[in-house]
């Protein structure tokens, strides 16, 4: 299938190449998109949208009414925010920021959703548009920022009271997937994704004597061993858990029993009873695990992003939409679900909707040259400008379908 010869009239890919390797160029972190969302606010106006900013800092919202507007709503959202990478793909329109870069592809996310409304906005003042509703776009920041993020601080500050969705859609691009393919699944999609730092304290002493001391490494490497017994034995073994132990620190010198011990864990699951199982047994373990080495424990488990579940309904009509867009083969609607997270969640939470992905080929570059495939938040990673059109076509799809329906 050739994407590009597929792509309607009225969406420009070129200019949507121009936006995205513009904002590739200046990346900014959550909370800091200040000249992202400017440039996205001047086109949403210029468009004949009605724009909204400053909500969550940075965040911008542009309402478009069909018709009278009078029908349901449907909101479709992109992420804004860079990461805190060191860009190594040596590419034309790499980061000119030291220490920032598009690692994850929003550059394409919002490339995408602004080349999408712009051609509805003309398809609207066209006539083209049946029925009658209300588009809300939602350019989202800081999705990288954990369970403080965008999304949850744009619902604090009264998205959803403000701009009213029957619906809600988001779209990620994920490497490896082929460029014109679709990924989705109904129910758990993404998984929830935790923070939990365990401190054992002991009694610090001389390596050589270590009966006048006690030693917290003892509790926190049995801790390490046991955490893999919570996922092995506790969760039942048709359902996902993951436990990762991201750092071990303790003591400052060999020869030193330090006085305390610290774990740092990154929790994820693709059910929330699973996620509350694994969190009461994580307290457990290491409670009883100090208390076993004669050392006191420290627990600071901070909850992120919940499980992203895609509603059916929502679903089903993505699918429907992305088959009659890019025909049946292209589209995988059982895809495997997938222990990476998304801020998105916090909106479907409130709005029933649905995430997909869309694939971005193999797109690693070295120095401007092929250097093989990697995934997103890698150095050499870059956005494929090939599925630009593609998430382009299926946001325009979506609306069409949901007004006229």
């Amino acid at each position: 299938m050739s994407t590009q010869a597929a792509v309607a009239p009225e969406i420009d890919t070129e200019q949507m190449k121009v936006w995205r390797h513009a904002i590739h160029r200046n990346p900014e972190l959550g909370f800091e998109e200040h000249a992202t969302s400017a440039l996205v606010a001047e086109r949403l106006r210029a468009w004949g949208y009605e724009v909204h900013t400053g909500i969550a800092v940075t965040g911008v919202v542009g309402v478009l009414r069909v018709g009278d507007g009078s029908g349901r709503t449907i909101g479709l959202r992109a992420d804004m925010d860079a990461i805190p990478v060191q860009e190594m793909t040596g590419l034309p329109w790499a980061s000119v920021i030291p220490g920032k870069m598009h690692g994850c592809g929003h550059d394409g996310h919002t490339a995408m959703l602004l080349g999408a409304a712009q051609a509805l906005a003309e398809r609207a003042r066209k006539g083209l548009l049946a029925g009658n509703g209300t588009l809300v776009l939602i350019f989202q920041p800081a999705e990288e920022l954990g369970g403080g993020g965008g999304a949850r601080r744009m619902i604090d500050e009264g998205l959803f009271e403000r701009f009213p969705c029957d619906a809600i859609f988001g779209m990620h691009n994920f490497p490896g997937i082929p460029v014109g393919e679709v990924h989705v699944r109904p129910g758990a999609f993404m998984a929830s994704s935790d923070k939990v730092l365990i401190r054992f304290v002991g009694r610090g002493g001389h390596g050589g004597m270590p009966h006048m001391a006690v030693d917290p490494t003892l509790p926190a490497a049995a801790t390490v061993l046991g955490l893999q017994s919570i996922v092995g034995r506790n969760v039942n073994p048709n359902l996902a858990a993951v436990i990762s132990v991201g750092r071990m620190q303790a003591g400052s010198a060999y020869n030193v029993i330090g006085e305390t011990a610290e774990l740092e864990l990154s929790v994820r699951t693709l059910d929330p009873d699973v996620r509350n199982l694994v969190e009461q047994r994580i307290r457990e373990l290491a409670e009883n695990q100090a208390r076993a080495y004669g050392c006191t424990s420290e627990i600071r488990y901070e909850r992120g992003y919940p499980v992203l579940i895609n509603a059916a309904g929502p679903t089903a009509f993505a699918v429907d939409v992305a088959r009659r867009t890019f025909g049946a083969a292209h589209v995988f609607a059982d895809a495997q679900p997938l222990t990476g997270s998304e801020d998105f969640a916090f909106l479907l939470e409130r709005v029933p909707g649905c995430y997909v992905l869309v694939g971005n080929g193999d797109n690693g570059h070295a120095d401007g040259k092929w250097a093989g495939g990697c995934m997103v938040h890698n150095p050499h990673y870059d956005f494929n400008d090939a599925c630009l059109a593609v998430g382009a076509r299926l946001w325009v799809g979506l609306v069409e379908q949901y007004f006229h329906n």
